[in-house]
């Protein structure tokens, strides 16, 4: 039977739809490039025609890691329920990575960076800030989750005005060796639990070591004294995607720290200790030219994107680990 001409235009229309929904979801699929922070911070100090002091580097990566999350070409994927952005998981997988050093740095500001001591008070912008940022990124209504970030970037950006603005004492940033270390030490954290999920995109037995050091420790329950760990086919792509969106962020996030804790990282000769880790994270957002996440085994024919990633990860953990002892240091 013969389509008639009204049927084909109908096709041909849900054909055409298709494909620039293709295309569109292709666009929205790319990462966002990485920014100069000693640029944004001039630019927003010129614009505030204030001073850039001690702080102001750090919150402005945080504000600006933050608005890049919920900006960026198609906005905030992660809570979408309608295409093409229900069917992308790359881009929601690079978010969550992204929103999870957003959430460290957030909550070291508010209960480190921003007090001088235990008894001290909390600043009540980043009390407002921090709990925003900490709302289901799944979540699409009643609240959003994009709105709770803008509601937490505006937050911030009240702070950095105190921070800038010499007649008040309200906001205050404190760059210590103890403070930094405090934050060094979550970042350690998540980029050795990067480093060993994407490590399992091949398949490995590695013996339990969870309590080892210490022969009287306990745990809640009996683990194998051995364990078979390998990420799931499905799943490869969205943990490398999400390894890659947490250096991203991290990125900016030292090239900060480096502006604001300068004279202390001066003071342990550990400055170049700190190039060399954004060297290595920026090794690691080099561009993908794979059309897809190559899962190759080990020294096989075909490339294993994961591990790569997990090579630089690990290399940089290792020298902030490094960098975390020379800071303990008299």
């Amino acid at each position: 039977m013969t389509l008639n001409l009204s049927s084909k235009t109908i096709i041909t229309g849900i054909s055409v739809f298709i494909f620039l929904l293709y295309l569109l979801g292709v666009y929205w699929s790319f990462e966002p490039e990485q920014f100069d922070i000693k640029a944004e911070v001039t630019k927003d100090a010129q614009a505030q025609n204030v001073s850039p002091v001690v702080g102001y580097a750090t919150t402005t990566a945080l504000i600006r890691v933050t608005e890049t999350l919920v900006n960026k070409p198609g906005g905030y994927l992660a809570n979408d329920a309608l295409p093409p952005s229900v069917f992308l998981d790359n881009i929601p997988a690079w978010e969550f990575g992204a929103l999870e050093m957003i959430r460290d740095m957030a909550l070291i500001m508010r209960q480190e960076f921003s007090r001088s001591q235990s008894q001290s008070m909390e600043n009540a912008n980043l009390k407002i800030a921090q709990p925003q940022l900490n709302i289901n990124h799944r979540s699409w209504a009643m609240p959003s989750a994009e709105n709770e970030y803008q509601k937490a970037v505006a937050a911030l950006y009240a702070y950095r005005k105190e921070l800038a603005d010499v007649s008040s004492q309200s906001g205050q940033f404190y760059a210590r060796a103890d403070n930094l270390r405090d934050w060094l030490q979550e970042v350690t954290k998540r980029l050795g639990s990067y480093s060993q999920r994407l490590s399992a995109s091949v398949g490995r037995e590695q013996l339990n070591v969870d309590l080892a050091g210490d022969n009287v420790a306990q745990q809640s329950t009996r683990n194998a004294s051995s364990l078979e760990l390998k990420t799931s086919w499905w799943k490869i792509d969205d943990e490398f995607y999400e390894a890659r969106g947490a250096t991203w962020a991290l990125l900016h996030f030292l090239k900060a720290i480096e502006i604001d804790f300068k004279d202390v990282l001066e003071k342990k000769n550990a400055r170049v200790s700190l190039q060399q880790i954004i060297r290595e994270l920026e090794a690691s957002q080099e561009t993908i030219w794979s059309p897809m996440i190559l899962n190759g085994d080990g020294f096989g024919v075909l490339a294993n994107h994961s591990l790569v990633m997990a090579n630089y990860i690990s290399r940089a953990n290792a020298a902030l680990i490094d960098l975390n002892d020379l800071l303990s240091q008299g």
